[in-house]
């Protein structure tokens, strides 16, 4: 019983990281922000006291490049006389991300006596399971929907009484395209994971892995259609699994796409009966895949979302800006009371969409920096832990494809991978500076 208590609040803490809230009765503060603190002074105590805390070369590296984001986005505020921080201070954005993966995975290896990528992933597919659970019954139970509004305050930039009166539905946590390319990345690792499992012992859990992949694809979409992203890559992978030319991917992959039948051979006739039964669950489904419905009905593909990001493709209309930005990426009416220039509504020019408003903010340098960072993050991923090359090649494909919709990224879940292989035994070529090392490289000559 304590074993399955203690499960239980690791899952819970690993939500507070990976969905961050803020609660009512603690203003100011989410749980990314304690978790963060907390994992940066057990960091800094372990350093100081040299006890197995140690700091990878390429984390320096990673570091530098975060910090060349921030002078750049600085740089564009300055020269644009904006009171824009956003990615001016992406540093410490980073390393609040690190932070609140520190305590996670030590959390995990704790409880369980070791630490690796599927545990870490078994855990955030849990969590987004457990989201989609809890936005369904926010949606369906008016008391518990009074019980999480009444305590949770919001999450990220969003107040959860505003996704209330917008009729959207939301989790603990989880909400918007934020949420939709986190459950992209945790479809795409379900798709990874049981792609290799079908000739190991552990096939007796692909059931619960697809049926988890349903329940995310489905009621992720219901929060967030680009939760579609990760439905498109795990059926991508899969596709090339089934024919590719290694006889044992071969053989897993026909071995998983005929329990992928059978399990929505059943999952479909529930959701089927739940459509004509439930005037919410019907609305909900019709949101989530408002495409295929317009085909169906209308012969023609037909989104109301997709026309209004049409409408946000809007880029520059001189050179300056092109290079350096306007320093501007939320609307510069909420933030500068001085702001005299033309009104938008929504972020600023009118624009959710990623790379538009990366250049808006930074110009193409910046842009560039930043694009350059996920793809330096993915490299230290695939150097240190090469088993998974696929795995974070399309967590990158997530947030690459993302930003043509929304400007978020999935950092959070590359700070888990960077402390899962910090934390678990290394290779012995792997470079590392020790804190002695520092201090050494760092003190006068």
């Amino acid at each position: 019983m304590f074993k399955y208590i203690a499960v239980l609040i690791v899952g819970i803490l690993t939500s507070f990281y990976f969905f961050p809230i803020a609660f009512t009765f603690l203003p100011g503060v989410n749980t990314k922000m304690a978790m963060a603190g907390f994992g940066l002074l057990i960091l800094g105590y372990r350093l100081a006291r040299g006890q197995r805390a140690t700091i990878a070369k390429d984390m320096l590296y990673l570091s530098g490049l975060a910090m060349i984001v921030s002078l750049i986005g600085f740089a564009a505020m300055t020269y644009n006389g904006t009171p824009d921080y956003t990615y001016a201070t992406y540093i410490v954005s980073m390393w609040v991300w690190m932070g609140g993966a520190y305590v996670v995975t030590n959390a995990i290896r704790a409880l369980h006596g070791r630490l690796d990528v599927e545990l870490v992933c078994n855990y955030l597919i849990a969590v987004c399971v457990g989201q989609c659970i809890s936005a369904l019954m926010i949606d369906g139970i008016p008391a518990f929907k009074s019980f999480v509004d009444t305590y949770v305050s919001g999450f990220g930039f969003v107040d959860t009484s505003l996704l209330s009166k917008a009729k959207r539905l939301y989790g603990i946590g989880a909400g918007l395209d934020v949420a939709g390319l986190r459950f992209s990345t945790i479809l795409c690792a379900i798709a990874y994971f049981t792609s290799r499992i079908g000739g190991t012992e552990k096939r007796k859990y692909i059931v619960l892995y697809l049926v988890a992949f349903v329940l995310i694809a489905l009621v992720g979409n219901m929060i967030a259609r680009t939760t579609t992203v990760g439905i498109g890559l795990a059926m991508l992978f899969w596709g090339m699994c089934l024919f590719s030319q290694d006889t044992n991917a071969r053989s897993n992959s026909k071995y998983l796409w005929k329990w992928l039948m059978m399990v929505l051979l059943i999952a479909i006739p529930i959701i089927v009966w739940k459509y004509n039964t439930d005037i919410n669950f019907k609305g909900n489904v019709r949101f989530a895949f408002e495409g295929f419905f317009s085909l169906a009905e209308k012969s023609e593909w037909e989104v109301h979302s997709n026309n209004i990001l049409r409408a946000m493709y809007v880029f520059p209309d001189n050179f300056k800006t092109w290079l350096i930005g306007d320093g501007y990426m939320e609307n510069p009416e909420n933030i500068n009371p001085y702001y005299t220039g033309k009104t938008h509504s929504g972020y600023y020019m009118g624009t959710d969409v990623g790379y538009i408003r990366f250049i808006f903010y930074f110009g193409i340098f910046g842009l560039l920096s930043f694009i350059y960072f996920f793809i330096a993050c993915t490299m230290a991923c695939i150097n240190r832990l090469p088993q998974h090359t696929w795995l974070f090649l399309f967590i990158l494909a997530v947030n690459q494809i993302g930003w043509f919709k929304v400007s978020t990224d999935i950092f959070p879940i590359i700070a888990l991978m960077l402390c899962v292989s910090a934390l678990a035994p290394f290779p012995v070529n792997e470079e590392r500076l020790t804190f002695n090392e520092i201090k050494s490289v760092n003190s006068p000559k």
